[in-house]
């Protein structure tokens, strides 16, 4: 096995999976927004919010495409550059992954169409169920997808026999001890992700004079959403970092860029620049005792030093000491901009405030940028393990030569620069334009025949 093909197959597969993140997260907060929109529309009558279902299907219907797609293409990898970690692991991935597709994706399809073609064709209450189904859809593809993910950062429940992982508990392996926290984190990044997007969406068209129920309405709910969950998502986050610091020491330690283990209190490292050859963190900025403070709840709580890892057992402390802080330092963003929306709101200057509607353009992209930057923390952080503890990335990978690893990765980014670039320019174009002013449109009178016949008919004056 060519070590440089190794880096190459490890670089391919971030590539990918940082690409089709985008979308379910996209899909999984999107669905559940439309479906709260249609409630309310089937509640209140109003046709503003049958207007933001419409609108914001199309949108999660591209979304959903394009994860569909990339999901595809990963589950090949794990044949072609990943033979290793198919074999050992698959009698529990293969099933997981199974799962996912019987009751998830099965149900997300079969009710995707009514849900998008079905409203002229189905009745109301038929049609707010399809709704509901694939929503619901999404959050179990998520529950499948993160009990397989947690499995290998916290596996327990199986045996090896013959060069094999066999599973002995089936609830021990979904129910792992990172799965509870990994999958509300991921939940709820999904849901920030989708209210970034719909609030830079209502700023957008704010900024542009539009102040019709549509932009208001989403653009409230927008902030509303991310009020309630960005402080919650910090707790959260808070809750699986002490259940990292219990199952994945090292990579805490990488995360803080911290060698010696020190007693009676750990400082903090707020920035500085990791040297994995040196073993020191380079101009470092320090806080004492502020570590162990947000690391273990205690004033002189220990946490320990890289150096106390083997060097084959440290994860690279270089990238994901600053991949964890751009995640981190985004989701304060989120936080403050929400308390800022608050503050607005009490005053009545939300829909006219332009400083502020600009910042939630520019907040727009932040949740996918923080999500990217979390799963590049959580899954280069477990490295050099691609299953904890259990088996290395090295013995995963298929016998591939450099040639053929650096050709292939080549023709993934040209193919998804190509056909996943298309869906965002398109994604983008659709939140450009903004959904329809349900007030202003005016139907035809009731004497004039408007069939296929005659659709001129249907022109007003």
């Amino acid at each position: 096995m060519d070590a440089n093909a190794l880096d190459l197959s490890r670089i391919q597969f971030a590539f990918t999976v940082s690409v089709h993140i985008i979308f379910p997260a996209l899909s999984i907060g999107l669905a559940s927004f439309i479906a709260v929109l249609e409630a309310r529309y089937l509640i209140t009558g109003k046709p503003h919010f049958k207007e933001l279902c419409v609108y914001w299907s199309k949108v999660f219907a591209v979304g959903f495409g394009m994860g569909v797609v990339s999901g595809v293409v990963m589950a090949y990898q794990f044949g072609t550059n990943w033979s290793g970690f198919s074999s050992f692991a698959g009698p529990i991935t293969g099933p997981l992954l199974t799962y996912e597709v019987m009751t998830a994706f099965f149900l997300e399809a079969g009710f995707l169409g009514v849900m998008l073609f079905g409203w002229e064709k189905v009745g109301p209450k038929a049609h707010f169920a399809a709704t509901v189904l694939v929503a619901v859809g999404t959050l179990i593809s998520t529950f499948w997808i993160l009990a397989s993910n947690s499995w290998m950062q916290t596996p327990q429940g199986f045996t090896i026999e013959h060069g094999h992982v066999v599973p002995v508990d089936w609830f021990a392996v979904i129910f792992n001890p990172s799965f509870p926290y990994r999958l509300a984190h991921m939940t709820m990044a999904a849901f920030i992700v989708a209210a970034l997007v719909v609030a830079a969406t209502g700023g957008w068209h704010l900024l542009r004079g539009r102040r019709d129920p549509e932009i208001k309405t989403m653009y409230s709910m927008a902030l509303g959403l991310l009020l309630f969950l960005a402080p919650i998502q910090a707790f959260v986050g808070d809750q699986h970092g002490l259940n990292t610091r219990k199952y994945q020491p090292a990579k805490i330690a990488a995360i803080e860029g911290l060698w010696e283990t020190e007693k009676g209190g750990t400082s903090l490292n707020l920035i500085g620049f990791p040297d994995m050859d040196k073993e020191e963190t380079r101009y470092a900025i320090k806080v004492p005792h502020l570590g162990s403070l947000i690391l273990t709840h205690s004033w002189d709580g220990e946490i320990r030093g890289l150096k106390e890892f083997p060097k084959e057992d440290r994860p690279n402390s270089s990238l994901i000491f600053w991949t964890f802080r751009i995640m981190a330092g985004l989701g304060v963003l989120m936080i403050l901009t929400a308390f800022a929306g608050l503050l607005l709101r009490r005053r009545g200057a939300l829909f006219e405030t332009r400083w502020f509607q600009w910042l939630t353009v520019l907040m727009g992209p932040a949740g996918v940028v923080s999500l990217i930057a979390g799963w590049i923390t959580t899954e280069a952080g477990r490295q050099p393990w691609v299953v904890y503890g259990v088996l290395r990335t090295r013995d995963a990978v298929s016998p591939l030569t450099a040639q053929s690893a650096g050709v292939s990765l080549l023709i993934f980014v040209v193919v998804y620069v190509l056909v996943f670039g298309t869906g965002v320019y398109y994604i983008v174009k659709l939140i450009r334009s903004g959904p329809g002013c349900a007030a202003d449109r005016i139907a035809p009178p009731a004497s004039v025949e408007v069939s296929g016949r005659r659709p001129l008919a249907a022109a007003t004056d």
